[in-house]
């Protein structure tokens, strides 16, 4: 077994670890954002990192009404530019801490009036010593080049921040995400069949929208990074303004469809992607039924849209280190990667 595998099944360990070590901390956060009035938050972060970000900006805007802008880092490192982040907070995102461009971004804010936040894997790194707080992921060691289990920390670190900053978070539901991590876990024998079929993928789309948008960015990285995949990914609404001309028949696509808000546009997107011939795959748990040339991935249990993005993630993060294997390479040793990668 691959160590991204290995780590793909550490995950409901690793999210428990971290919900019960920081909800605490969640805890006495929201009482002392009560009192700054935060106006706007800002994320930063590279990379898989960056994916976790973009479901905080989802997340967070939904479940606090306030505005999340996701940062540049080279309006800070290459052009120098000076911002008023008074009344803003700014959250640094990143699995080892040690990203240099990040890093700065973090400490430029903090001298323009920013409260900073760091999520981090990493308790002695850098981002951690240089922030007003920091939010710890108790992922374990990463030793996979490919980043899973420190990504749906994350995620599970973004929760208790919407949690702390907003009341729209609950969480006795985000206690249940681990459970539901296990049981799409379960799902590994099923996908390892339809992985066979895509043995010879060059290239695919990832569409998603709303709260698992960021998850269409994450798998199709795992996709670029670990099976050589030229994996385009899109919003199902932006995908209809242009990239569904390059559909035709038999071309892969795989598709995020959580019941929800997104889901009535997602199934109108399969029934088009059927009468294109496209070769589709749907991750669901809806029970409502889909085109019958779509293939699915079905997620047992009913889990809430808004709570919907970790245990998403996992079947495409299987896939990925599965079709890796069947392609016959090797998911530990992506070519010209290493884990932490240094930016400015």
């Amino acid at each position: 077994m691959s160590r991204m595998m290995e780590e793909i099944r550490e995950q409901p360990e690793a999210l428990r670890r971290t919900f019960e070590a920081e909800r605490g901390h969640a805890a006495e956060f929201k009482k002392f954002a009560a009192g700054r009035d935060f106006r706007l938050i800002v994320l930063v972060a590279r990379g898989t990192s960056d994916n976790a970000a973009l479901f905080g900006r989802y997340l967070l805007e939904i479940a606090t009404g306030i505005p999340v802008s996701l940062c540049a880092p080279s309006v800070h490192t290459l052009y120098n530019a000076r911002l008023d982040f008074r009344r803003a907070l700014v959250i640094g995102i990143s699995q080892s801490g040690a990203g240099t461009d990040i890093n700065m971004v973090l400490r430029n804010a903090r001298k323009q009036g920013a409260f900073t936040v760091a999520i981090t894997n990493e308790a002695k790194s850098e981002m951690a010593r240089l922030t007003d707080e920091t939010f710890l992921a108790r992922a374990g060691k990463q030793r996979s080049v490919a980043a899973t289990k420190t990504y749906t920390c994350q995620l599970m670190l973004l929760y208790l921040m919407a949690f702390a900053l907003g009341n729209q978070i609950e969480l006795g539901e985000v206690n249940k995400i681990p459970g539901h991590v296990s049981q799409a876990l379960k799902l590994a024998a099923e996908i390892r069949e339809i992985v066979q079929r895509y043995r010879y993928m060059r290239q695919c789309a990832v569409v998603a929208r709303g709260l698992n948008y960021a998850n269409a960015f994450e798998l199709a990285l795992k996709l670029m990074e670990t099976c050589y995949v030229v994996a385009e990914r899109f919003s199902s609404a932006d995908f209809l303004h242009g990239p569904i001309a390059m559909i035709e028949r038999d071309f892969p696509v795989i598709l995020f469809a959580p019941p929800g808000k997104a889901f009535v546009g997602q199934r109108l997107l399969l029934r088009k992607l059927a009468g294109l011939r496209a070769e589709t795959i749907a991750i669901t748990s809806t029970d409502v039924r889909l085109p019958e040339a779509t293939r699915m991935i079905r997620i047992h249990g009913k889990i809430k849209e808004i709570y919907s993005a970790i245990p998403y993630i996992v079947p495409g993060q299987i896939f990925a280190a599965q079709l890796a294997e069947v392609k016959g390479l090797d998911p530990d040793r992506p070519r010209s990667l290493k884990i932490v990668t240094q930016t400015v």
